[in-house]
């Protein structure tokens, strides 16, 4: 078992993450005499979806109890009155609340019990919690999710994956009517990672009305399947773009999704695959500091940077190019932000080996910087890169 960067806060939480990053293995390693209620098991399921108050019940019975489990807890929402309740008599209990969808908690106007418990994040591996197993051109294809990366066939598992959702949350929950055009709609916006959203246009490429397409879009990011990026419009000088850019959670999960044409050349994928591996990186690290945000920069005249990380203490640039080498003309949009946000530190990650600055941008190997990426720790430059 990989150690993960996950550092559970001592009063009761939500921890929500896609199927598969390991929650739920963590969590029975760090709570090994906590009180457990897993909710995929089909008894304990029907047993707290007629009776959540039975909860109650067996805590009474068991006063030595001080920390209770509940795995995948969107699928019984009603539990969330019994725990509300709970919590608030003081009893010293902690409740850890597992959940890979947002959807019926949402659906039930549930509000995540009022501030009484904390919202935490599992995203996938970050690079620097597999150490030396981290290999960029392996993981870009296999992604970062614990579940592939730990398997015997991490290519099969990752298949499957996709898959496992529509089966199991899609098809099942009965979220969406036509599984089939839902699986129709997941293999058109493979082709929008890392692009913005035009529904009119997606609508238009898998032969669904536009308002399917945006509750599909909705589901994907119930589901955490996927997440958006808004454009950085603070104090702008130029006009800039309004839709937001759309990314898979996990660049690897994106490749099994991504149709494979005979025609289609390597680097389509490759390059989309490569800003994914990036955005879930900057994604999840600005998951754990709460006091930074997760942007993109485009403007009307097609400027565009692809990730603006910012927060107190932190102004970050960021330009992915799936090259070997860095041309001028990669830096020409870096350096336009720039002059708009001269606090700003440009920098343009790409394929190759050597860490340099040319004409006041800091050129860094794209496997260095996602390898010091860690989630307790500022994203910095590391040390300074000759002139």
């Amino acid at each position: 078992m990989h150690t993960r960067f996950f550092k559970p806060p001592s009063q009761s939480f939500f921890l929500f993450g896609p199927r598969g990053t390991g929650k739920s293995t963590w969590l029975k390693h760090h709570y090994p005499n906590a009180f457990w209620i897993d909710l995929l098991e089909p008894q304990t399921f029907q047993l707290y979806s007629a009776s959540p108050e039975k909860l109650r019940l067996f805590l009474d019975e068991s006063p030595s109890t001080k920390e209770v489990v509940i795995d995948e807890v969107q699928r019984v929402p009603e539990l969330l009155n019994v725990i509300h309740s709970l919590i608030e008599e003081k009893r010293g209990l902690v409740f850890i609340m597992t959940g890979s969808s947002s959807r019926k908690l949402k659906k039930h106007g549930v509000n995540l019990l009022g501030g009484r418990a904390l919202l935490r994040h599992m995203p996938p591996f970050y690079a620097s919690e597999i150490g030396k197993e981290f290999n960029l051109c392996n993981n870009l294809k296999t992604g970062m999710l614990p579940v592939v990366l730990d398997a015997k066939q991490p290519a099969e598992v990752l298949a499957a994956y996709a898959g496992i959702y529509l089966k199991e949350e899609v098809q099942a929950e009965g979220i969406v009517r036509n599984v089939g055009d839902f699986a129709r709609f997941l293999e058109t916006m493979s082709f929008s990672h890392g692009s913005l959203i035009n529904a009119t246009n997606i609508s238009r490429e898998c032969l669904i009305a536009r308002k399917t397409v945006e509750s599909y879009l909705q589901i994907l990011d119930d589901l955490l399947l996927s997440f958006q990026i808004p454009v950085f419009r603070r104090k702008a000088k130029r006009n800039v773009v309004s839709h937001s850019k759309f990314y898979f959670f996990d660049a690897g999960v994106f490749s099994a999704i991504r149709p494979k044409g005979f025609m289609e050349v390597q680097t389509e994928i490759e390059g989309p695959a490569l800003e994914g591996l990036v955005a879930q990186h900057l994604r999840a690290w600005t998951q754990a500091n709460a006091d930074t945000s997760f942007h993109f920069w485009r403007t009307t005249s097609k400027l565009e940077v692809d990730f603006i990380v910012s927060g107190p203490t932190t102004f970050l640039a960021i330009e992915v190019k799936n090259n070997s080498t860095v041309h001028p003309k990669d830096l020409y949009a870096l350096k336009s932000f720039t002059e708009d946000y001269p606090q700003a530190t440009p920098l343009l990650l790409y394929r190759g080996q050597k860490r340099y600055k040319e004409n006041g941008v800091l050129c860094l190997p794209i496997d260095e910087f996602l390898s010091n990426i860690h989630p307790d720790k500022p994203i910095n430059i590391y040390h300074e890169a000759s002139s």
